[in-house]
């Protein structure tokens, strides 16, 4: 626990001296606009084109927009998909659809007073989840813009870390098909049959024009996995009664009657008997809870994948998610990345009108992430006649090289170019931060325990407690050693560095750009109201901390403003930061997108649009990407646009009506899920024939 004495020096500095975080942030609206006309403030670039998507989280069915009523993260939420359009002369019109797959239409109908509210979905952490139906694959994190030989335009999916990825129709924004039957995915809870499986994947995949294929991942974690990160397990020696419930409640969920004393095995550290213990209740309950990893190849047709493991033939366990995939031409880099999802969530907040008990059980479960990022490496020459899961049993293994590099990471971007098998990979490490965790209605300031933090920020991420850093690693694809590592960081523009924009082509040929020489980051800032005496608790220890904690919370007490920054990152000379934006006091900024200009002589031509808070406003700002620093050159908005924290973002040079034949057919998708979850509940028939199924003739 921190000192008393160090929340005294903090107490009595002035409350007002740091900026208040941009309540417009907390909110949003689900109303869907269509070809509304931008106001434009400054000067409109006469030689832009091209549709600027962005989607973010904007609530649920339950909340009618953003913010909970009781605190719930602002990551959970349909997702809102905008579309800028700049193919118009001197205007810019907006487009907005929520992302409406199958289990949107189940939600809809199982609502709070509906006919089929005993199936109704609730938030968990950063999901949504129905006992009886599943997990909402809210498709509100990212995008992957596609096109195989035979499109005559570029195809876009809509992402989620816990779904399938969906193909969108470009000019309607309405969903199209998942990529990938039910079939062949596998669910982290192989065996407990809801129609609405637990696919966890990338929110990031990646598509490889060159040899026009799109590739992602399938992954699950075991019971031992799951309970092994759980950081209280192994000093806990009474179980408080209301976390005996708790257990009690979720071995019913697993139909597992035993599962409270899987903890208390664990809690005498009996690891051999734990394992035992897991393959019984495995044969018991027909549940197989199980690490795998599964890389999944998508060339337009069946999917095709291959089990991962590592050199011992064990399969590739991840401890927290795997957010991001990289593609180079020799290999495919995954990450265990740097916050959790899937099953976890669902314990990191279990009973979400229980606040007394979410208190208690957040103080017991959550850690810190891990402070170093593993990577996994894996040779596309080895991915060769991989399984069919549509019709074939027999799986492929193939195995992978593990590199562990230093600091935490979420995000990361790697050259397509790989000579001599060495991959270059350029990071954003989010250092002594937790993008899964949010601020809770009962967190109190970490400057004074007995003062609550303020209401409007409840759902908001928290601050990072240390300075964040930015990285380049060239990293040898068949060792795995670390050839040469450049990590900087800056006082200014690199506190919680999230999200990213760069040049994809070469402006001259039009083709794809094998190196990276230039990324654009925003960054979050440090502000007073996020900074909670439970996130401060909580890293207090960290790692590789550069900043001492106690300059931390002075620096937040005083605020530090959210930045846009160039990171040059050639090969041939040093990491540097050549240009910056620092936003005015009270602005917070996210979702950077770059848009090639017409005509451009070099990879950076073109503009930086971005989503921009301040006070009560919801802005898009456009920069010229060659000169951040002289500012926006324009701001759009709009009296009817009101957008919540938006994630990430992508740009077509054109967007039509879909035209591409592959689609999966809804009702033969769910028939057999549905069938076996009928046999328990008879109404869900009904339900998927009445309130699911008419939306997808």
């Amino acid at each position: 626990m921190m000192s008393q004495k160090r929340y005294i020096d903090y107490k009595n500095k002035d409350i007002n001296s740091c900026p208040k975080v941009p309540e417009s942030i907390m909110t949003a609206s689900r109303c869907e606009l269509t070809d509304i006309q931008m106001k434009i403030c400054g000067n409109l670039p006469s030689d832009l084109y091209g549709h600027v998507f962005m989607v973010t989280p904007v609530g649920t069915v339950d909340s009618g927009g953003l913010p909970f009523v009781n605190g719930d993260s602002l990551l959970c939420g349909d997702g809102m998909i905008y579309r800028l359009d700049f193919d118009c002369q001197d205007e810019v019109k907006l487009t907005t659809r929520i992302a409406k797959p199958p289990d949107y239409y189940a939600d809809k109908a199982t609502r709070d007073g509906s006919k089929y509210d005993k199936y109704r979905f609730r938030n968990h952490g950063i999901t949504r989840f129905s006992l009886s139906l599943g997990v909402r694959n809210q498709l509100n994190t990212a995008f992957l813009p596609m096109k195989f030989s035979q499109d005559s335009q570029e195809r876009l999916l809509v992402t989620y870390d816990a779904g399938r990825p969906y193909e969108i129709d470009t000019q309607t924004l309405e969903v199209v098909t998942p990529i990938g039957t039910n079939q062949e995915w596998q669910s982290e809870l192989n065996g407990y049959n809801t129609p609405f499986p637990t696919f966890l994947s990338a929110a990031h995949p990646a598509f490889d024009p060159h040899t026009q294929k799109m590739f992602t991942v399938n992954y699950g974690r075991s019971l031992a996995n799951f309970i092994d990160a759980i950081p209280f397990i192994y000093d806990l020696e009474q179980i408080p009664q209301e976390i005996d419930e708790f257990l009690t409640a979720l071995g019913s969920f697993l139909r597992i009657n035993f599962l409270k004393d899987i903890f208390d095995l664990f809690s005498q550290s009996c690891q051999s008997l734990l394992q035992i213990y897991v393959k019984f209740l495995e044969k018991l309950t027909n549940l197989k809870i199980e690490d795998f990893v599964y890389l999944i190849s998508w060339d337009g047709g069946a999917l095709e994948r291959w089990k991962l493991v590592l050199p011992n033939g064990v399969p590739l366990p991840i401890n927290q998610s795997m957010h991001q995939i990289g593609i180079t031409r020799d290999y495919v880099v995954l990450m265990d990345t740097a916050f959790s999802t899937g099953l976890e969530q669902v314990l990191n907040n279990p009973f979400p009108e229980n606040k007394k008990f979410e208190t208690q059980l957040r103080n017991l479960l959550e850690g810190t992430v891990s402070p170093d990022s593993a990577i996994y490496i894996v040779r596309r020459a080895d991915l060769k006649a991989g399984q069919f899961p549509a019709y074939d049993d027999q799986e492929v293994e193939v195995l992978v090289k593990k590199v562990v590099l230093p600091l935490e990471t979420a995000h990361f971007l790697v050259d397509y170019d790989n000579p001599q098998g060495n991959i270059t990979l350029n990071a954003a490490h989010i250092c002594g931060m937790n993008v899964a965790e949010w601020v809770r209605q009962y967190d109190v300031s970490a400057y004074n325990p007995q003062n609550p933090v303020p209401s409007y920020v409840y759902g908001m991420e928290n601050n990072p407690t240390d300075i964040g850093r930015v990285g380049r690693y060239v990293v040898n694809g068949e060792t795995g050693d670390i050839l040469s590592s450049h990590v900087i960081s800056d006082a200014e523009c690199t506190w919680g560095v999230e999200l990213f924009a760069y040049p994809e082509r070469n402006p001259k040929t039009g083709q794809p750009l094998e190196r990276l020489e230039d990324i654009y980051w925003s960054s979050f800032g440090l502000w007073k109201d996020l900074m909670t005496k439970f996130i401060v608790d909580m890293y207090k220890d960290y790692k590789y901390r550069q900043v001492p904690l106690s300059k931390v919370l002075n620096l937040a007490n005083k605020g530090i403003p959210a930045y846009l920054f160039r990171l040059h990152a050639s090969p041939t000379e040093a990491l540097e930061i050549l240009d910056r934006y620092k936003f005015p006091p009270g602005h917070i900024t996210s979702s950077p997108q770059f848009i090639p200009r017409r005509d451009g002589e070099k990879p950076t031509d073109g503009y930086i649009v971005c989503t921009v808070w301040h006070e009560n406003k919801n802005e898009f700002w456009l920069f010229d990407a060659n000169y951040l620093s002289k500012g926006p050159k324009c701001k759009l908005f709009h009296p009817s646009l009101d957008f919540g924290f938006t994630l990430h973002t992508a740009w077509l040079p054109t967007i039509g009506n879909r035209q591409a034949s592959y689609c999966i057919d809804v009702r033969e998708d769910y028939k057999e899920s549905v069938r076996e979850a009928s046999q328990k509940h008879p109404d869900i028939k009904n339900l998927f024939e009445q309130e699911i199924y008419p939306h997808f003739n």
